[in-house]
Order: C-alpha cells, then structure tokens, then sequence
C-alpha cells in the first residue's frame, strides 16, 4: 500500500517550495537599495545680467539621494545663490539672483548620491548685458499682479510675453516649478487664445496652499527671461448676503496735546450695513434720530481729560464694540530717587527707576556741590537710566536728583541724593612754605594744606638739601603727622638749603611744593612769600610780596636786593631798596619778559633769594584815561582816549553786570550803556579783543543816580501865539545833597510822512555829553548858538525846583535862555537833576513830558541825515538809471539771441534747471539778498573764507553766545501756505504732522486721474549755488508713500538718494524702509530691483535698477546712506562727512535730475547736507561763503531746514575742515604726479608740499576734556608714554573688576576700517603692568588676531613687554595661554597659542604676525615686504578670524600702528573706488587716537606703498 504513494508525494513537494522562493525573492528585492538616477536635470540657460536664473535638478533613489550644487567643482556660496529644496525631498532649485556677467557665468553641475552610488549632470549659465541681447531674446510685455480670491474661487495669473520665436512660458511659485500635471487638472496653463491668455496660469478650485509668490519665465533660443514676482492671497469665502457687522476702519487711540482736537473715524460693514454711534461710558454721543450707517466721525475739540470712546456698530445680525483710546498727553512724573552704583574720584555713577508708565523721551540728571549755592548743573538728553556723571571733584560732596523729559516737556525733579567723590592724591602742593633759623644749626619750617588736598590729608614729608642739582628722592627728609611745621636740626652753619614739601593722601603723593631757599645762619631773613609781578604800564612792573616773619628786635629786616634781567639776557641788574613789601620798577622795555629774584637784609646779612618769578610788559595801551562822563538812573556815559598809534581796525569791548558785553567800534570814544538799575554799584571793564598778548584792561566803577523825578511834567493849558505853555514840574523824593535842577527841552525830527518821531523812550536813552559841557563850561557868558538843525537845550536852572514853570517865555534862569518855541515844531522835555553822592557827580532824569506843538505855520521839519541825502541823490541817481535803461534796451535789439538767454534762465525757475548762466547774480542766495533782504541778513552778510576761522572763534567765544543769538536770528521774513499738506487725503502721508510742505515749492507728482491727491508727496525742491531746484528734501518715506517716493524720482530724472538716517534710531522708527532687501519689488508704477550693496564703515551705497511700467526704459539710481549721525546730535567731527559728500558728488551725473536728500522729518540733517554741498560748490568760485544767507533761504522752501543749533554750530566746523584742508584725493593713476608734486619745494616757503601737508594734520590739537579716563590717577602709570592716551569717546573698555579702580581702562582705541566700523583696535605695546589687561581685552573683544611692529627692544630701550609665554603655558589673571607653534617667515613670525578662559574652561586659538623687517630708526627701504603682511593679516582674518576686531601695536600704539590700518584702508579703497586720499585717511584716524601716523617719514611711506602697490597693477602701470 506505500509503495505507490511514494511517487505521488516527491511530485508534491515542488508545489510547496515555489511560494516560498517566490517571497524569498520579493524580500531580497525589497531589501536591495538603487543608486540615485535623475528624474529631471538642469538645462543650459541663457539670462540677463540683473536678472534670474534657475536650474531645476530632481533624482529618485534608495535611499533617498543627497543633491548638492556646484560651480567650478566648489560647493556653492554666494549670497546671491540660493538653493530651494521640493516639498517631497525629490530636489532642488539653484537660484541665482541677480545675475552678474562675467562672473556668474560658468559650468554648473548638480550631484546626486546616496550610499550605493552618485551621479551627476552639468548645466552651462551664459549672462548677457542688455546692450548684447540678440533682437530675439525673451521680453515680459505683461507680467503677473498682485491678486486676492476667496477660497474655492478660480484665480487666474496672467503672463504675456514676446520674441523670436515666440517663447515658452513656465511658472515658478516661491522660487520652485509649478506642477501642472498631478492635481487633477485643477492648477493648468492655457495654451490656447491670444496674449496674455495664452501662457496664462490657471487654479481652480483655490486653496490656502495656492497662495504665494508666483514668476512667470519666458524662454526661447536665445535665452530666459523672469518677471517681477506678484502674490496670490486666498482669502476665506465670504456668504454672500448675511453678514454681520464688522470694522473695516476700527477707530484707532490718539495722542493730543491738553486742549488739542481730533477726529476719531469708525467704519463697519455688513450685510445689512449696521448703523453706527458713539458712546462715553454709558452716555450715547450720537443722537438717535440721525445715526448715520457704515461711517461715524466724532469729532472732539478742547480735550482736557484722557477718557476711552467706544464705537458701536449694530444690525439684526449683531451688536459690536471698539474702544478708542483718547490720550491726553501729561508731563512725566518724577522718576524714583537715584541710588548710587559707583564712585570713583571724579565721577559718581547713578541709577534710577523711571516712575512713569508712559515713555520718557531721555532725563536730564542735575547736580551741584552739596555747599554752593549755585543753581544745577544739568546733562542733557541722557537716554538709560543709568549715567556716570563725570568731571567732578575729588573728595566732594554733591548732590544730585534726576528729571524726566517726554514730548510734552519735562517733569518735576526726582527727591535729590547726597554722594562724595572718593579720595585722590592731593592736586596742588602745600601753600605758603616759610621757615626761619631757630639756630645756626635749627631751622622751624611752616606751612598751609594745599588748596586741593583731595581728601583727608594723612601727613607731610619734608625733603631739604644743599645741593638742588640731586634727584629729590636723594635729598634727607622727614615726616610730619598731625602737624603743620617741622623742626630741623643738624644743619651746617652758612650753607644755603633747598626745602620742599609735599602733602599725602591714603590714596598717594601730591606734588612738591616750590624750593625754599634758607641759609644757616642766625638773625638773617627768610625768604620773602607770595613774589609776584604785574604790569602797571608798558614801561613799569609793580613787585609785591610777603615779608619775612622777624624775630626779635636784633633781627629787623632793614631792606631788600632784587636781581632782574630780560629773559634773553645772561647779565642780571641790581637793586637795593628800604623796607617795603610792593617795588615798582621803571623805566622796562614795553612788551618784553622780564625775570626776577628777591631776598630781604638785615644788619646780620642777606636772606635766601625767592625762586625767579616773570612777568611781562604789556603792548603799547590801546586807549587811556577810560572813565565814567555821568551817571544817569538806568544809563551811564563812559569816555576814553585812543593814541595815535592804536589800530582802529580792532573793535572794543565792554564788560558788565556779570557777563553782559557789547561791542565798540575801535574809532569810537564814547560809549552810552543803557538798560540799568537805578540806585545800583556797577563795574565795567574795557578791553580790546584782538591783542591778547598782553593788552591792559581799564576797569572803572559808579552807581547809578537814585530815582528822584518819578512823575513826568505836565502841560497846563496849551501853547498860546507867542510860542509859551505853561507847565507843573514834579515833586522830588530825596534826602540827598541836589546841587540843582536844569529844563531840558528836546526839539522833535519830522520825518516825510509829517508825523513827528521821538527816537528814545526815556531821556537816559540819549547822549548828554552836550548838555553836559553846557552845565560844566566855566565861562558864565550867555552864548547864543545858531545851529543848522535844532538839538536839545537847556533852558533854565533852578537851586531848587519850582513847582510850576513857563516854557518859552524867553528870560534868563541861571545863565541860561528860555528860547521861544518855534511855530509848527513839537518838543517834549523833562527835569535834570544834578546830585553830589560819595564824591561821585550824578544826574537823575525824570520821564519825557507829553510833546508840545506850537502854532500853526509849517517850518523846515528836521530830516534825518541820511533821509536827506536820498532827496538830493535820489533824481540825479533816477536820470542815470533812465540812461542805463535807454542803453540796456538798445544793445538788447541789437543781439536776438537774448530771447534764447531770457528763455534759458526762465527754465530756471523750473526744476532739473541745469546750471543757471553765469551773468547777472545767477545765485539764488544772492539774488535773494536783492530782493527779500532782511534784517537778518543785512546783519550777517557773506564771510569770506579766509576770515572763516577767526569769525568761527568769535561765534564760539562765551559758550557759543554769538552762534546761538545768530541761529535764533534765522527767519525769511515771509508767511507761506501749506494747503495740500493739511488737506485729510494727504494728512496720513506726513511723517510729522508739524512738518510740511509749502505750497509754492512743493514737487509736484503728475495726477493719476480719479485719485485725489495723488500729485502730493511731502517733498520741496531747494536750491543750491547757482542752481535753481538743485535738491529735493523729503522726509523718510512712510509704506503709503513708497509708490509716490519712487514716483517722484522718476519723474525727476533723480540719480542720487541721499539717506542721512538710519531706519530706527533709539528704537523708534526714522525712515521705512522703501527698497528691496533682494531682487525685486514694484512700488505702485515703478518696478525696482538692488544690483549692488556696498558697506562701508561710515556709510553704505546701494544701486537700484528702475523700470516704470509701460516704459521699457531702464534707470540706474544710486543711494548713498551715511550710517555715522549719532543718534543724538552731531558728529564729533566732520571728516567722516566730508568723505561721505564728496563720494555722493563724485556719482551725480552732470545731466541728473534735482539731488533727492532726506532724514527723517526731511529738515535737520537733510539742511545740513545741502548747506555744506552748496557752500563747498560756491568755495570753488568765490572766496567767500554765506550759511546764513542760504538757511534762511532754505527755510523759505521748507519749513524748520536746519533744525537744531548744534547743526548749524557743524556746518561751520564742517565747512572750515573743507577749507583747512583742501582737496586731496587723487585718481590712482595719478598717484605719481601727485607725489612728483608733493615732493617739489613749495614757492618761497622752502619746505615741500609733502611737509607742509602733514604740518596741516597736526593744525587741529585735543583738548585735554577728550581724555577722561586716561587722565585718572589710578591709569596715568598704564600710559607706557605720557602724551599718547585713547580719547574717551573710542577707548575700548574692558568689563569693570568689582572694586578695583579704573579695571575699565586700557590704553586702547577702537578704529574704523574701510569696510567695518571698530575693525581694529590700535593699542601700545603692553607693560609688565598692564599685560594681564592685555589677554582681557582680546579675549572680551573677541580678538584673535594681533599684530606687532616692534621688537622687544629697540635702540637699547624696553619697546614692548614680552606678554606671551615662550615655551610652556602661562596664566594671566583669568586666562591660560598655551603656545602652541612658531612659523618663522623671511619678512615676520607668526605664533599660533590657544587661550583658555578658566572660569568656563572656553577656549580661542589667538594669531600673533610680529613684522621683523622695521628697522629700528626711520621706515622700511621698500613698501612691498609690508604690504605683503598686510595682505597675509587680512587673508588669515577672513580664513579663521572671528568677527572681531584686529589688534594692532607698535611700542605707543599710533606710528607705526598708524602705517599698517593706514595702508589696510588706502589699499582696499584703491581696489574698490580706484582712488587714493592718504591725508584724509590718516586725519580720520586721528580723530579716533592721537598722533597716528606719527612722523613725517611714516607719512611719506604710506604714499611711497601705495605707489609699489599700484605698480603690481598691470591697468595702473604708468
């Protein structure tokens, strides 16, 4: 029975194995992995320089493939490059955008891998400029534009396109291929119909997905073309009748001033439209019977209180609310009470709470000595609240409190706090150092605490020896405690010695006081103290001092010996005099410096001689005999005499009453000051300005006459036919001795008018020296004057005033007439008394009476000089002018070209008026001048150039007085409207809402029909030297008006934008920002594309490419934006600006349109620009200059240009920079012609142009308030020399060490490279002291590369502490530096170490290049070898460096240090602008640290490298 199924089952078994294999064989597939394999590769394409390319590269694989993109075998990067993955991880896009020619062009290829394999394709980009088009070549005649649909809606995007052939047009979504294929039809292109149908993109059914930035590319043989992307919005479906309400215009909060007015709008929709009130709280505002539908104004007027509107929108589908906030602005509150943080011995730093809710614009902090009774102090515009107040004095008390300040104004002051400055060393040496002998061989020396101990004086030491030539720490000495004297013993009789002393403090030493001299020996005299000298005439020197104390009776001093001498003079003259403690020499040479020594006598010998003092001669006096003519109540007369040798060219000035001044003509004799108190002690001080080497002052004293004749004089009746009036005189109030009373009458000028003009208020207005000689002649006789015109007259004297008199009635009163009034004159008159006070004459004046007109006939009126004149001069100047005239119209017929002229200069009045002809005043200011001249500008006519500096010091003498009363002054003088600005369709387009433009230079946009409005922009056209309309200032453009900003600069034909802002500014926005960040966007009609970003430490360019829609005319306009204003007032200096505005004026085409210049209101810095750029435009052609004629007639053009006074105070500066410094950049190929000049011997001088040009960097010296921190006690010992500190304003600061003082501070200076604001630090070469300082800064600044230019020692000298460890690792406070290799190289070693911070264990690799081959006297033969490490600095910064700053040194930090960021600036500009400015490259630098570039021969190498390195250039090659 088994034997047959035996077959049955062998057959069965390869039925069960086949599934088997067959899943095995599924698995293994399953399992085996695909090398990658391109589903889509990038085709060649042709684009067009600024345009676009993409190259599309899709791949399948398993695993999923990598793709990366390269150019040249190199990965991609470039910020113009960028790489969009697919959704689904398939690929990628390569964009590039914009494209630039050649450099763009090239193979690119597209790698695919994964772990089994990789494979690649290659895709060829050719760029062509537009002028290399083929006519075939792609054009988008209608591109895609924005669209908003509702979901489920179909959105059509339109395309047009045309060349030959006709391209293919393709669509891109967010920079990646749009499928057309997979999503059901839904999302297809229309390949049938006519342009723009055909090639259009269609979405049905839309999605939240569709929406998006869509291109539209055309693309045929000859190459590919994008259009400028336009979104897609999908929005949600809106039911189409049932809505309920809601805001379109929800109202918005407002902010007023107290008492101010607003509209409030609300809008609301709906289907049905929903009626809409207003409420206060729970009050309704709108009336029940008139609610309007849709839109609600409420309009509030005198809004004293803050309070919210609610706007209520209501319909069957619903109520809805909106609250508006309505602010009344209020002063800030006061902010809490300052704590101090700091102290340090000249500064206190303090913090504080804000105490206001709302925002506070800055604070000003007040302060004052805690004893004095002066008002505060204030620092303004301080903008943290924190501020380290500076500059106080060591070891004082102050106090200080803190005030808040919005836009309202400023707030009540904060409680204020008591602090005291720390201790310092004593600044000044112990004051009045005396001794005497007790024996021969005992002397007792006294002195006083020195006037700036600076803290508690803790002891005295007292040095003294025989021989003054040792070094003091050589003399013996003693110290002193607790007292202020000291007995010395052990002297050797007869010898003269040498004392000085000096005080201490906890803190340090104060300085030595002066030698005293002391010989040793009884009942001589000490010296005498407090030896001074002072020029009593230009002849004779007035000696004083203080006598020798005397002991005893035997010792009495019986005289004195002077020894003098002139300063040049070897040979001493002597004098012996009696007792006496002041010596007036005679008989000195005028002007001259004199020297002198002095010791007193007694019967026992001569004393010790002083110290030799000096004192000089003055010039010959610039006027004498100054004294008081009379003294009125509120005026006084003050005369002098002038010698025939004085210059009247040199003004006077008089000084009084605490700093009031008026100035003097130099001719003048006399000077009437009014305006004073009656009954009050005055000084008045009489100088000459121009001679301050040594020209006296006369100082005189009065007071001023008490006032007696309070009342007027009053007529009784009127003036009868014989010319009298009777009159009551007024009583007098005074207990003083009147030496009697004088009638003054005043006869009144007529002027042309007829009327009658009383040219004073009061009578102490007018010059009574007449009168004066009257009442004084010592001749008694009558006299009896005929005079041409009638003046003031005395017409009767009274020992004591009568209470009624008779004017007029012809009779004698004390020797004087009283004359008849003359018929058809007015008079007024008044009382003078004559007073006798203290030995001082004076005179008190009562108030002018009423006029007095006698009888009826018209005489000859009194005319004014010079009204005169023009009645005589007038007709004979009429018939020369006809004469001119009749000559003007004859050679006008005689030449018909002159209607062409008269047309050209009428197109002026237009704007892009090209350079107006040159005849007639064809400058704008001037012709103003002509025409509105105003009493401003009268007063301040044009400088001329060469007296710039002298008139900038004059306006910045007493704290700038003279700059702020001219700047205040400023005024057109006109009234203007601003209608279009205040209209409410343009309201939302200003800025400001105070800062508008007037109506009469306004820029006029062309309309756009149906839009009103749509011509405005605030923006005025300003004129410039010669030019009419020659800029545009605007104001930063806000989003509704980037479309009317770009539409202004095309219709102007502008090439230029100057941008003097930065976007925000302490966090507030200045300017929008209106232009691309990348690629393209289109403002309203104008398409505009960045080709070009340049940054550049101060300021950046950015090139734009303009296209108006319908115009296939392409524009290049650049925009120069200068990031370096401060926020807060102005540069510190104006080199920086200066590069910035020439660079700006270099890059205007002749043939542009008005440059376009704006800030943030359009007037403050945008003002400043234009003055400056004109000013320097008219210092080309004449030689002198008028700022203030062209501010005022800016600000006939637009309102507030030139906003602040620190503006106007940096114009000036800015402009005398320009003129010190002239003009010296030069194109690079001109470099050697320049230095041939250069080193010629300048005409007459004997030096050449190459020295007197680095004579002119050191023309501009610090003031000493520049350095701050430098200059403390605690630092002065980390200066490796005394001279050459960091200004406060660049020092890097290091992080504070918690109770160390000045831990802050390294002699260190941030400066700007070509390209990077603080893109070095130039720094000394470290100290054994200061080297753990060192390791801190690079490590906080995050420095990694240093490079040193000395070695360790030079000439036998210490250059430069070795701050590295050699051989194993070192610590610096918190850091451990390893080395960790040493390359030598022929020209410099570079060492390599790695720094570790060990209180976080972080470490930095730190490169030293230390350059080997300067030599230790002058300057290296040749500049190549320092100009290849140049390069390999800069090279290895970009290879490993960290954003850092390079820090550079030499020994001080600024020579050769000065060389090498010189010539790293030179050299880079050199490659990119193709010009060389070495005198303003080394000036900027040393307005961030002293001295750089310190000599003459590192000045002259830095030209000498910059010409080797132009000859490494072949295009630059002479």
């Amino acid at each position: 029975m088994l034997v047959p199924s035996c077959p049955t089952m062998h057959r069965a078994r390869p039925t069960l194995l086949l599934p088997l294999l067959l899943l095995g064989l599924l698995l293994h597939l399953a399992d085996a992995q695909t090398p990658p394999k391109f589903l889509r590769v990038p085709n060649d394409q042709t684009g067009v320089q600024g345009g676009v390319a993409s190259f599309i590269c899709q791949a399948t694989g398993d695993p999923r493939p990598k793709i990366v993109w390269n150019k040249k075998g190199k990965k991609v990067s470039n910020q113009r490059f960028e790489v969009i993955e697919f959704d689904d991880g398939s690929g990628s896009v390569l964009r590039i955008q914009p494209l630039r020619t050649p450099r763009d062009e090239a193979i690119y290829e597209c790698v695919a891998s994964n772990s089994v394999g990789e494979t690649s394709a290659t895709t060829r980009l050719t760029v062509l400029r537009e002028d290399q088009l083929p006519p075939g070549f792609p054009t988008i005649d209608m591109g895609p534009q924005l669209k908003v649909v509702e979901r489920t809606r179909t959105a059509t995007m339109l395309c047009a396109a045309s060349g030959n052939p006709d391209p293919d047009i393709s669509w891109f979504k967010d920079f990646l291929p749009v499928n057309t294929t997979n999503n059901n039809g839904r999302i297809k292109q229309l390949r049938s119909g006519g342009t723009p149908i055909r090639g259009a993109l269609q979405i049905e059914q839309s999605e939240e997905s569709d929406q998006g930035k869509y291109e539209c590319v055309a693309t045929n043989n000859d190459g590919t073309r994008y259009s400028a992307p336009a979104n897609l919005y999908v929005r949600e479906l809106r039911e189409v009748r049932r809505v309920p309400p809601r805001f379109s215009i929800p109202p918005t909060d407002n902010e007023i001033m107290p008492g101010g007015s607003v509209n409030i709008t609300c809008v609301a929709v709906g289907s049905p439209m929903p009626y809409v009130k207003w409420m206060l709280g729970a009050e309704d505002l709108t009336p029940e019977d008139d609610m309007p539908i849709g839109r609600n104004v409420l309009e509030l007027t005198d809004v004293r209180q803050s309070a919210n509107y609610t706007c209520v929108a209501m319909s069957t589908l619903g109520v809805i609310e909106a609250v508006a906030q309505i602010t009344v602005k209020a002063l800030p509150k006061a902010p809490g009470v300052p704590v101090v943080t700091e102290r340090t011995a000249t500064s206190i730093t303090l913090t504080w709470d804000s105490g206001n809710p709302e925002p506070v614009s800055y604070y000003i902090i007040q302060h004052k000595s805690k004893y004095s009774d002066d008002s505060y102090k204030e620092i303004d515009g301080v903008a943290t609240t924190r501020y380290s107040v500076g500059g106080l004095s060591p070891y004082s008390d102050y106090e200080f409190r803190v005030v808040a300040v919005n836009n309202i104004g400023r707030g009540p002051p904060s409680e204020s706090i008591e602090a005291k400055t720390a201790e310092q060393a004593p600044s000044t040496a112990p004051r009045q150092v005396r001794g005497h002998m007790l024996s021969t061989t005992t002397a007792v020396i006294h002195w006083e605490e020195p006037e700036e101990a600076n803290g508690q004086i803790m002891g005295y030491r007292v040095y003294y020896t025989t021989d003054s030539t040792q070094h003091v720490n050589l003399w013996d000495k003693q110290i002193v405690r607790g007292n202020n004297f000291v007995t010395i013993q052990g002297l050797i009789p007869n010898k003269t010695y040498y004392i000085k002393v000096l005080a201490y403090t906890s803190v340090g030493d104060g300085p030595l006081s002066q030698d005293l001299q002391i010989i040793a020996k009884t009942g001589v005299p000490s010296q005498p103290t407090d030896f001074k000298g002072e020029a009593k005439s230009e002849t004779s020197i007035l000696l004083s001092w203080i006598a020798p104390a005397q002991t005893g009776q035997e010792n009495q001093i019986t005289g004195y010996e002077l020894m003098y001498r002139k300063r040049d003079d070897k040979d001493e003259k002597h004098v012996s005099f009696e007792p006496t403690t002041t010596y007036l020499l005679k008989d000195l040479k005028p002007f001259t410096t004199y020297t002198f020594r002095l010791a007193a006598r007694s019967k026992h010998g001569v004393g010790a001689y002083t110290n030799e003092i000096s004192a000089e001669t003055p010039q010959t006096l610039f006027a004498k005999n100054f004294h008081v003519r009379a003294a009125m109540k509120t005026s006084v007369l003050l005369t002098w005499e002038i010698p025939d040798t004085y210059n009247p060219a040199q003004p006077f000035t008089i000084l009084y009453d605490n700093g009031q001044s008026v100035e003097v003509d130099g001719k003048l004799t006399q000077k009437l000051i009014t305006g004073l108190q009656p009954e009050t002690q005055y000084s008045f001080l009489l100088t000459n300005r121009g001679n301050s080497a040594g020209g006296l002052q006369h100082r005189v004293s009065t007071m001023t006459a008490p006032d007696i004749l309070r009342t007027k004089p009053y007529l009784i009746g009127k003036t009868n036919s014989d010319g009298m009036v009777t009159v009551e005189l007024p009583s007098v109030q005074t207990s003083e001795r009147v030496r009697g009373y004088y009638i003054v009458v005043v006869p009144l000028k007529k002027q042309r008018t007829g009327k009658f003009f009383k040219p004073w208020d009061n009578p102490d207005e007018m010059n009574l020296e007449e009168l004066l000689k009257e009442i004084n002649r010592t001749s008694r006789g009558l006299r009896f004057r005929r005079q041409a015109e009638p003046k003031a007259y005395i017409a009767a004297y009274f020992k004591d005033l009568p209470k009624e008199f008779t004017l007029g009635d012809g009779k004698i009163y004390g020797d004087f007439e009283n004359k008849q009034l003359q018929n058809g004159q007015e008079y007024i008159f008044f009382v003078l008394a004559v007073l006798e006070m203290s030995e001082n004459i004076m005179y008190a004046t009562s108030p002018y009476s009423d006029s007095v007109v006698s009888a009826d006939i018209d005489p000859q009126p009194i005319i004014d000089e010079e009204e005169g004149l023009i009645w005589v001069v007038g007709p004979v100047l009429a018939v020369v002018f006809i004469i001119c005239i009749v000559i003007a119209i004859l050679l006008y017929k005689s030449k018909p070209d002159r209607k062409r002229a008269e047309s050209e200069a009428r197109k002026g009045s237009l704007p892009n008026s090209k350079e107006m002809p040159l005849h007639h005043p064809t400058d704008p200011v001037e012709l103003r001048r002509l025409n509105f001249q105003t009493p401003g500008m009268a007063n301040h006519p044009p400088i001329p150039v060469m007296d710039l500096a002298d008139h900038l010091e004059r306006l910045k003498a007493n704290d700038n007085l003279k700059f702020s009363q001219e700047y205040e002054s400023i005024d057109p003088g006109q009234q203007f409207t601003w209608e279009h600005s205040n209209l409410e369709v343009n309201k939302p387009k200003n800025r400001y809402a105070n800062v508008i433009a007037y109506d009469h230079s306004r820029v006029l946009l062309s309309g756009i029909d149906g839009i009103p409005g749509s011509d405005y922009i605030n923006a005025n056209y300003i004129d410039g030297y010669r030019k009419q309309n020659a800029y545009i200032a605007t104001q930063g453009a806000l989003p509704e008006t980037f479309g009317e900003f770009w539409r202004m600069i095309w219709e102007q034909r502008s090439a230029i934008i100057v941008m003097m802002t930065k976007l925000e500014e302490r966090s507030r926005v200045k300017c929008d920002q209106y232009w691309p960040t990348r690629g393209t966007e289109t403002y309203a009609l104008i398409q505009v594309t960045l080709l070009d970003t340049v940054e550049l430490a101060t300021y950046c360019v950015r090139t734009f490419a303009l296209f108006k829609n319908g115009s296939s005319e392409k524009r290049e306009v650049r925009q120069f934006q200068f990031t370096a204003w401060p926020d807060h007032g102005v540069p510190e200096h104006p080199t920086p600006f200066l590069a910035f505005l020439r660079r700006v004026k270099a890059c205007n085409p002749p043939d542009a349109g008005p440059m376009v210049v704006h800030c943030s209101a359009g007037v403050g810095r945008t003002g400043c620009f234009i003055v400056i750029d004109a000013m320097l435009e008219r210092i080309k052609h004449e030689k002198t200059v008028d700022i203030y004629g062209h501010v005022t007639l800016m600000r006939a053009q637009r309102n507030y240009m030139v906003q602040t006074e620190d503006q106007y105070v940096f114009i000036h500066d800015a402009l005398q920079e320009a003129v010190n410094c002239g003009t010296t950049e030069v194109p690079a190929r001109n470099l050697y012609a320049y230095i041939q000049k250069l080193t010629q011997i300048e005409g007459g001088e004997n030096v050449t142009g190459m020295e007197l040009e680095f004579k002119r960097l050191a023309n501009t010296k610090a003031h000493t308030s520049r350095f701050i921190s430098a200059n403390l006690p605690c630092n002065k010992f980390k200066n490796r020399l005394v001279n050459i500190m960091p200004y406060e304003s660049t020092r890097v600061c290091l992080q504070p060490i918690r109770g160390v003082e000045g831990s802050d501070y390294i002699n260190a200076s941030f400066i700007d490279g070509y390209r990077q604001q603080k893109a070095y630090i130039a720094t000394q070469g470290p100290l054994a002291e200061t080297t753990e300082d060192f390791w801190r800064m690079l490590w906080e600044h995050n420095s990694t590369i240093v490079v040193m230019l000395t070695k360790l020692r030079e000439m036998g000298r210490e250059k430069c502490h070795q701050y590295w460890p050699a051989e194993r690792s070192a610590r610096y406070q918190y850091f451990v530096v390893d080395p960790m290799a040493e390359y030598n190289m022929p020209q410099y070693i570079l060492r390599e170490f790695k720094v570790t911070d060990a209180r976080d264990g972080q470490s930095r690799t730190v490169r030293q290049f230390q350059f080997t081959d300067w030599p230790e006297q002058g300057v290296p033969k040749s500049g190549e070898g320092f100009i290849d490490f140049i390069g390999q600095v800069h090279k290895t910064k970009e290879q490993f460096g960290q954003d850092g700053p390079i820090s550079v040194h030499c020994s001080a930090g600024v020579g050769r240090t000065g060389v090498f960021i010189t010539l790293s600036i030179v050299l880079e500009r050199m490659r990119y602008e193709g010009v060389v400015d070495i005198f303003q490259t080394v000036k900027m630098l040393r307005t961030q640290r002293p001295a750089m570039v310190q000599t003459e021969d590192q000045y002259q190498f830095c030209y000498r490298a910059g010409l080797e390195y132009l000859g490494s250039f072949d295009h630059y090659a002479t």
